[in-house]
């Protein structure tokens, strides 16, 4: 059984997907992109911001259900841009600093909105 999640603690959904869906014990998190929930608008123009934008969303998300990034066990990191690898890398590794998930990262052509960045993540409770 799957349970979908919604909460005001991060950007709303902006089609027809849910922020969240438990399947059992594992938590699918949507992609996030650097958008301020407050706002509605992007935290910045530079991946930086972005991205420190889009892992808070990730943490409000995950708390909202109890759980927090030590819970994460993947996470895919898609970039307009992989030059700036290097400088989401430094951003992502505040974050996940003992035990980091497994993770991939791509770059792909553009992100809805004019992101620059955009992480998703799968949690374990």
């Amino acid at each position: 059984m799957k349970k979908i999640v919604s909460t005001a603690a991060a950007p709303a959904a902006l089609g027809p997907y849910s922020q969240a869906v438990w399947a059992g014990d594992f938590l699918y998190c949507s992609g996030q992109l650097g958008i301020n929930p407050k706002t509605g608008a992007m935290a910045g123009p530079d991946v930086i911001s972005q991205a420190v934008m889009a892992l808070e969303n990730i943490k409000a998300l995950l708390a909202s259900q109890g759980l927090s990034l030590d819970n994460v066990v993947k996470t895919l990191v898609f970039l307009t841009d992989i030059g700036n690898f290097k400088a989401v890398n430094e951003e992502y590794a505040k974050y996940f600093r003992d035990d980091p998930p497994a993770r991939s990262c791509v770059e792909v052509s553009s992100l809805p909105l004019g992101g620059a960045v955009e992480i998703e993540v799968i949690a374990h409770r």
